[in-house]
């Protein structure tokens, strides 16, 4: 085919010669894009004679065939050498081929937009316009020539399109060419590069992503993300701050995913977008379902559905957030999926991001997890320290009373309580020895025991044994020590049950200890308590503490004592009961430096 091999050899020179012009007037681009559309009408039309003769071409001449061969691949390279950016679309927009100079316009490796949708490099407001002028192209055959804007890989084009029908022997689709001049041209930031370009933007890279998991592991091991529900907001915020335009955290609960957080662009007015998302049913989002029922995390470089993360009543919401790349990941093991979605002017996500975000999806959803379970074990510890003390003393007739109560570093065996009985009021105080909330168990159920029984008996020491039998009873293993009394009128007799002896403070500043002694209950089946008979006359102060206050012990590790404790009551000597226990507390904080233990327990009842 000598005649079309010369139109080729002439069609690629004039190509050269356009090439030059624009190298020559890069701000007259108008001749030459017209000059450009003109020779891809000769290219098609050269395509359509050469496809033409190689139908008819006897298929067993080897010669022919060959000649054919190379023909094709003569106008493959035309199309390749082309000095504009030149796209060839399906009906539907997608792209179906792509020369070099529409991959260096927009960043993309060779070969990379071919099978995804064109209209999507489309600034979301010219998009509708852009599909427009695609339809009347195809049904009409009449050229079209816009203004448009395109972006991609993090670089923006405003650029001007023309867009011609093809109509191609043997091809059962029309297709379009589209040729794009670049009128003004916003390239990335600097930093914003593909990682891919050079091993030191790769390294750097690199380093962004590990210092995203150590940023994010200190916000969610920080001791606020366990005391509060925070971890979800942080991570977002985080996320939206350094990795993305938008970021949607949705957690399932009762077996629903629930949108939970939503972080839209600071630098936009995107409040009513913002509202339209924290509403969108996460149910309804093709890509978290996916990600929920796999487990896996998903990645596109370029969303090619803007459809995946559900409606608005404007639309799809990728749409309305321009989205021009989506990651979605799992959080912890089936928690939750957690959505980043960067614009068409970012660079897009990659593998290695997607391995990343997964790492942190996993963070935050241990995180949750943590949270959740230390909330609960906290709200059972609060349980336990509610049933092991009083909210608040009840008023005694004929006497005033006062209590501190200050738990250890672990969930508290001790318990003080003050409650009525016949004829008058009883109270008691002990703890178990051990820790934990087995051991607050048995405390509040030594103390609910005395509270019950003391209902019945008219003597502490009676309440105790059978306390005592109950005990053994239940075969917990736990001994508690604990000290029960009961004030009628101006007697306070008490039973002890190898808890430390009571303190008596005189209004001249002497100070008594009471007998106290006794086997702790739990131990023997039959008890072995120790039982005085006291009188607290006005203006006396019966003291009772825990094992906790004078075993605190100081940076040297001496004890507190029981005889620093009567120091501090004998300076206490006529003060009302508050004024009493605070000393002792205040005493005891500047003798170990603040640090606290074990729990700390002091009741005070003075007679008035």
């Amino acid at each position: 085919m000598p005649d079309l091999e010369h139109a080729l050899d002439a069609l690629a020179g004039r190509v050269t010669s356009l090439r030059e012009a624009r190298t020559a007037y890069p701000d007259d681009l108008a001749p030459t894009l017209d000059a450009t559309l003109a020779e891809l009408d000769t290219a098609v039309e050269l395509l359509a004679e050469a496809r033409e003769q190689l139908r008819k071409a006897p298929k067993r001449t080897a010669g022919r065939k060959d000649g054919a061969q190379r023909e094709l691949k003569l106008l493959r390279q035309v199309f390749r050498a082309f000095p504009v950016p030149v796209i060839v679309l399906d009906g539907g927009g997608v792209v179906r081929r792509i020369n070099p100079e529409t991959s260096r316009m927009l960043g993309s490796p060779d070969g990379y937009l071919v099978g995804r949708s064109f209209p999507l490099l489309v600034d979301v407001s010219r998009r509708a316009a852009f599909r427009s002028h695609l339809t009347s192209v195809l049904q009409t055959g009449q050229p079209s020539a816009f203004e448009t804007r395109l972006a991609h890989q993090g670089r923006t084009h405003t650029v001007q399109v023309a867009l011609t029908r093809l109509t191609m022997p043997g091809e059962p689709q029309q297709m379009v060419a589209a040729v794009a001049l670049p009128t003004e041209v916003q390239l990335p930031e600097p930093g914003t590069r593909r990682p891919e370009q050079s091993d030191g933007a790769l390294l750097i890279a690199a380093a962004k992503r590990q210092d995203l998991l150590v940023k994010m592991g200190k916000l969610l091991l920080d001791e606020q993300a366990l005391l509060r529900p925070v971890a979800v907001a942080r991570a977002t915020r985080l996320l939206a701050a350094e990795w993305a335009d938008w970021v949607i955290a949705d957690l399932v609960r009762d077996g629903l995913a629930r949108r939970t957080a939503v972080m839209g662009p600071k630098n936009l007015p995107v409040a009513e977008l913002v509202r339209q998302v924290e509403a969108s049913d996460p149910m309804g989002s093709q890509v978290v379902l996916q990600v929920l029922e796999r487990r896996t995390g998903v990645v596109q470089e370029m969303v090619d559905d803007e459809t995946l993360l559900g409606f608005s009543a404007d639309g799809p919401l990728l749409t309305a957030m321009g989205a021009g790349s989506l990651v979605c990941v799992p959080v912890g093991n089936g928690d939750g999926a957690l959505t980043l979605v960067r614009g068409h002017d970012r660079p897009p996500f990659t593998l290695a991001d997607l391995a990343v975000l997964q790492e942190v999806g996993l963070q935050l959803g241990l995180a949750v997890r943590a949270q959740s379970s230390y909330q609960s074990r906290s709200r059972a510890a609060d349980a336990l320290s509610a049933s092991v003390a009083p909210r608040n003393l009840p008023d005694v007739p004929g006497y005033e009373a006062a209590a501190v109560y200050h738990p250890g570093s672990s969930v508290g065996a001790e318990f003080y309580d003050v409650f009525p009985v016949s004829k008058g009021w009883g109270f008691a105080l002990g703890g178990a020895a051990g820790k934990g909330e087995e051991a607050a168990s048995v405390s509040a159920m030594v103390r609910g025991g005395l509270r019950v029984l003391s209902a019945w008996e008219s003597d502490p020491d009676l309440v105790m044994r059978k306390v005592n039998e109950a005990l053994v009873a239940q075969g917990t293993g736990m001994f508690v020590m604990a000290v029960a009394g009961f004030v009628k009128g101006r007697t306070l007799r008490m039973s002890s049950a190898g808890h430390h002896p009571a303190v008596l403070l005189q209004p001249d500043g002497g100070v008594r200890y009471a007998a106290g002694g006794g086997v702790p209950l739990g131990i023997a089946p039959e008890a072995e308590t120790s039982v005085e008979t006291l009188t607290v006359a006005p203006g006396e102060t019966l003291v009772l503490y825990s094992e906790g206050l004078i075993s605190s012990r100081n940076d040297r590790g001496e004890p507190y004592g029981e005889e620093r404790l009567a120091d501090v009551l004998a300076r206490c000597a006529g003060q009302e009961p508050s004024a009493v226990v605070k000393a002792v507390e205040e005493d005891r904080n500047l003798f170990s430096g603040g640090q606290v233990w074990d729990e700390i327990v002091v009741f005070a009842l003075r007679g008035v």
